[in-house]
């Protein structure tokens, strides 16, 4: 049995642009159906929607089948838990809120058998490791990680050129929602100032030889961030596609049946 390779973080490094979907509902089905859609990868929130080690390995599972990439955040940057992700089968992280260089660093060494790193040894029980079925898993595994980091604070933004020249640190991923906040802009994601420090960060990120990720669910500004080098953009929100869509279909049929009140009224009022 061999270690699967991770598609994703070598196709950021040969330059390529990757669309993916952020993952909330926190449900195995849902990431199974999202997984058919064409998307190039997934992303399972563990910082805001509820999930839990559990319930990411149930979805990893779910779209184990399916040419998509899961990226997996923790609620956190805690060796302990990147630790567990690992361990049930991510290969690609998104660590949020680093402001650092030093914080990169952790991040890396956590992502990373000794004595590169420090993440735990215990791959008779990991999934990572197909239960000890892998060949050579132990000397394989660091080769295959993938760590992106969150910019998204006004001091990752000054730290912005050291924390992507960090060895090991693949990408870099800019936070709108976090970033417009810090820069007193709280709720404006697409503020004219917001995405000037977005494009000024990407070149900053891409001089160093690292993938730029986003979120941008504005189809015009995900586009305009795509056209400055951003590889890695989620485009979408699965809570809010679903909200969305069934919010204007019921509106689309209670004004129609609305419509057909009035004019039986009417039609009424005239006998």
């Amino acid at each position: 049995m061999h270690i699967p390779t991770n598609t994703f973080r070598d196709s950021l490094r040969s330059g390529q642009a990757r669309i993916g979907l952020w993952v909330g509902l926190a449900d195995a089905n849902a990431a199974e159906l999202l997984a058919t859609c064409g998307f190039d990868w997934l992303l399972f929130d563990g910082e805001h929607a509820p999930n839990d080690v559990r319930t990411v390995l149930d979805q990893l599972r779910a779209i184990a089948p399916y040419p998509v990439h899961p990226v997996v955040r923790p609620v956190r940057g805690e060796a302990s838990l990147i630790k567990q992700y690992l361990d049930i089968g991510a290969q690609t992280l998104l660590v949020p809120m680093i402001d650092t260089a030093e914080q990169a660093t952790q991040m890396v060494r956590a992502m990373r058998y000794a004595p590169d790193g420090i993440r735990g040894m215990g791959a008779a029980l990991a999934r990572a490791s197909r239960w000890n079925q892998i060949d050579d898993y132990l000397n394989l595994a660091n080769g295959e990680m993938c760590l992106l980091v969150q910019a998204e604070t006004a001091t990752a933004i000054e730290n912005l050129q050291q924390i992507a020249e960090v060895e090991g640190v693949d990408g870099v991923f800019f936070g709108p929602a976090d970033l417009s906040a810090s820069m007193g802009y709280r709720g404006q994601p697409n503020h004219p100032e917001v995405q000037q420090t977005i494009l000024d960060g990407i070149r900053t990120v891409r001089a160093a030889g690292k993938a730029v990720g986003v979120l941008m669910a504005n189809r015009q500004v995900a586009q305009t961030y795509l056209d400055a080098g951003a590889q890695f953009v989620a485009v979408g929100v699965d809570t809010t596609l679903l909200v969305q869509s069934a919010s204007a279909l019921a509106q689309q049929f209670k004004r129609s049946a609305s419509a057909q009140a009035s004019d039986t009224s009417s039609a009424s009022s005239v006998y």
